[in-house]
C-alpha cells in the first residue's frame, strides 16, 4: 500500500558516464512516476534548440554569380561546394559573434576542413571534403560565420549580409543527437519510481555536459517569469526530504530492528537511536562502540547487509548531510 505523500519525491542521484567521442550517458533517479518524461522532453528540445553554435551563412566565390554556377578547374559545381561547406562545423577562436574569413587556394589540391583552419577560427570536422581543385586552377572565396541557435534559413539571411556574399541555410546547434529512456526503479521495494537516461552526443564545438548544463539554465531562466511576476515562493531542493525513500528507512529506531537484548544495550548507551545514526559510523567506530563484543558486532554486520547499508558503504553527500541535521535536532 502506498503511504500518503505531503510532496513528490526529489531525485537524489545522477550519473554522468562518457559513452564516445563527443557523448555522454546521463541517468537521472529516482523520479515519482510520469515525472521522468515530464522533464526530460522539454530538455531534449532545448538541447537541440537552444545550444549556441557557429555556422557558415555566407559565401563569395571569386568569379561565381550566383550559386548554380561553376569555377574553372573545380571539380565540384558551387550548389555541391555549398552543401559540402554547410557540413563543415566552426569555431571562432574569440568572442566575436561573427566573423569574415578569407581563403585561396592552389590546385591541384584537394580541400578539407582542416584545411579551413586558421587564427580565426578551428574546425571540429577537419575530415570533411570541401572541394578538389585541378592543376593549374586557383580558388579564391570568403565565408561569413555567426553565432546563433537552432535552424535559420537562408532568406532569413539575405538582408543581414552584402549583396556580393550568397545567404546559407545556418544549422547552429552543435548538438547533433539526444535520445532518452524512461525505466522503473527499485525504491524500498516501490516499483513504480523512475529513471531517466539522456544520451547527447555534440560535433565538437562544446563538450555535451556543457550543453546539457546550459539547457537546464535555459529552462531555468524561462521559468524565471512565473516566480517573479507571480511571486511564487520557490521551495528548497529538500523541502520533500522527509518523503524521501531513503529518509523513511534510516529514520527507523534501533529498537524496531530486532536486535538481541545485549547489541540493542550496546547501542543504546552510546546513543545511538536510530538506523541511519548507525549507518553513519565506519567500521572502526563501530568497534569502539563501549563493550561491543563480536557477536554483537556480527549481529549489526548482518542486519546493515540485509537493510542494503553495508558498513562502509560509500553515501551520497546529500545524504549525508540531510542524515546529520535530522539527527542533530
Amino acid at each position: 500500500m502506498k503511504s500518503i505523500k505531503t510532496s513528490p519525491h526529489v531525485p537524489t542521484k545522477i550519473e554522468v558516464k562518457e559513452i564516445g567521442v563527443n557523448k555522454i550517458e546521463i541517468t537521472a533517479y529516482p523520479f515519482e512516476a510520469g515525472y521522468a518524461i515530464t522533464l526530460a522532453h522539454p530538455l531534449r528540445r532545448l538541447l537541440l534548440g537552444s545550444s549556441v553554435g557557429f555556422a557558415p551563412v555566407a559565401l563569395r566565390i571569386e568569379g561565381v554569380a550566383h550559386e548554380f554556377d561553376s569555377v574553372r578547374g573545380v571539380v565540384e559545381d558551387v550548389s555541391h561546394f555549398i552543401v559540402n561547406l554547410k557540413t563543415i562545423r566552426f569555431k571562432v577562436k574569440d568572442d566575436s559573434d561573427s566573423v569574415s574569413i578569407n581563403y585561396s587556394f592552389a590546385g591541384p589540391k584537394v580541400i578539407t576542413g582542416e584545411d579551413l583552419v586558421n587564427d580565426i577560427v578551428d574546425v571540429v570536422t577537419p575530415n570533411i571534403h570541401l572541394a578538389t581543385i585541378n592543376e593549374d586552377a586557383i580558388l579564391n572565396f570568403s565565408i561569413i560565420v555567426r553565432k546563433g541557435i537552432g535552424y535559420v534559413p537562408s532568406e532569413d539571411i539575405r538582408n543581414a549580409i552584402s549583396e556580393d556574399y550568397m545567404p546559407l541555410d545556418a544549422y547552429f546547434t552543435p548538438v547533433t543527437n539526444v535520445t532518452y529512456e524512461t525505466e522503473n526503479v527499485l525504491v524500498e521495494d516501490d516499483p513504480n519510481y523512475e529513471k531517466v537516461v539522456f544520451n547527447i552526443q555534440t560535433d565538437g564545438q562544446i563538450e555535451p555536459l556543457m550543453a546539457f548544463k546550459n539547457a537546464l539554465s535555459v529552462m531555468h531562466k524561462q521559468m524565471a517569469i512565473f516566480n517573479s511576476e507571480l511571486n511564487i515562493e520557490v521551495p528548497e531542493v529538500n523541502s520533500g526530504e522527509e518523503d524521501r525513500p531513503e529518509i523513511k528507512l534510516l529514520s527507523q529506531t534501533i529498537d524496531s530492528l530486532n536486535f538481541s537484548a545485549r547489541c540493542f544495550n550496546c547501542l543504546d548507551r552510546s546513543g545511538i537511536k536510530y538506523l541511519g545514526e548507525l549507518v553513519l559510523l565506519n567500521e572502526d567506530q563501530i568497534k569502539n562502540i563501549k563493550n561491543l563484543g563480536k557477536k554483537s558486532l556480527d549481529e549489526i554486520t548482518v542486519k546493515l547487509e540485509e537493510l542494503g547499508y553495508p558498513i562502509g558503504k560509500a553515501i551520497a553527500e546529500d545524504l549525508v548531510a540531510l542524515l546529520k541535521k535530522k539527527f542533530s535536532n
